[in-house]
């Protein structure tokens, strides 16, 4: 199972607290994990990935085992750690201002 850790708006949507776990049947790839999220929790559909175009939303960030995974294509594996348990994959709402 994976742990996936949430930000807080998108825990309202989905009505969870705390972190989920997910068992991508797809592989252990941030897109897979994200279509198993949104198979299961179906109001977080478009908010993490466009819709169609499968592109992360530019106020959306991944990080896993202290490193920043945004830029990283969603189908490459997900780090050892995380695929295991021992660590979680963390979707961040990024903060901008001026």
């Amino acid at each position: 199972m994976i742990r996936v850790i949430l930000p807080a708006h998108l825990k309202v949507l989905a009505n969870v607290s705390g972190e989920i776990a997910v068992d991508p049947s797809e592989g252990a790839t941030i897109s897979a994990v994200i279509a198993t999220i949104e198979e299961r929790f179906p109001a977080l559909r478009g908010t993490i990935l466009s819709y169609g175009v499968r592109k992360r939303r530019p106020m959306v960030r991944f990080y896993a085992c202290n490193t920043d995974l945004s830029h990283d294509d969603i189908e490459s594996p997900l780090p050892d750690a995380v695929v295991d348990g021992r660590e979680p994959l963390l979707i961040i709402g990024a903060i901008a201002g001026g």
